[in-house]
């Protein structure tokens, strides 16, 4: 039995928490958090459809009931199809956390093959992550390479 199981609207406040873990560990210094309760009721929604376009896998944690041990998060999107990618659906990762205490254990990983299986059943032709210096063996295992990135960003 797989210790991986998609996250329910309950794991909402533990996915944030998880979240900020990985925040934390990329900007190399406890960030605020005070975004968490304007976050969660969405989040929450999220996770009650099953049928949408987001998914979060998780790992609950050993040793403290009610907590989690790891996180992966992520969403498809549609874009108009494309020689070799006519489909258009693609996936992107955007949250892998395990919190400090059980890390090294293969929880991130199962989490990930998780996440990947349920990209493919739903048709994805590419998924999209950020790596961290860090985290990039784990990601090559899995098959990702390196990209040049040529995006841009427009924050509203």
């Amino acid at each position: 039995m797989s210790l991986v199981r998609r996250a329910v609207p309950e794991d909402a406040g533990e996915v944030l928490r998880l979240r900020q873990v990985m925040i934390d560990a990329m900007a190399g210094a406890a960030g605020a958090a005070d975004w968490h309760a304007e976050s969660l009721p969405t989040l929450t929604a999220e996770l009650a459809d099953p049928d949408g376009d987001f998914a979060a896998f998780v790992v609950d944690h050993p040793e403290r009931p009610g907590a989690l041990a790891a996180l992966v998060a992520g969403t498809l999107e549609y874009r108009i199809g494309r020689a070799g990618h006519p489909r258009g659906r693609d996936g992107y990762v955007f949250s892998v956390a395990t919190d400090p205490e059980v890390r090294r254990r293969g929880y991130a990983r199962a989490c990930m093959e998780e996440l990947l299986r349920w990209f493919r059943d739903r048709g994805a032709g590419k998924i999209d992550l950020h790596a961290s210096a860090a985290a990039e063996p784990l990601y090559a295992s899995l098959g990702f390479v390196r990209k040049p990135d040529p995006s841009m960003r427009l924050v509203l």
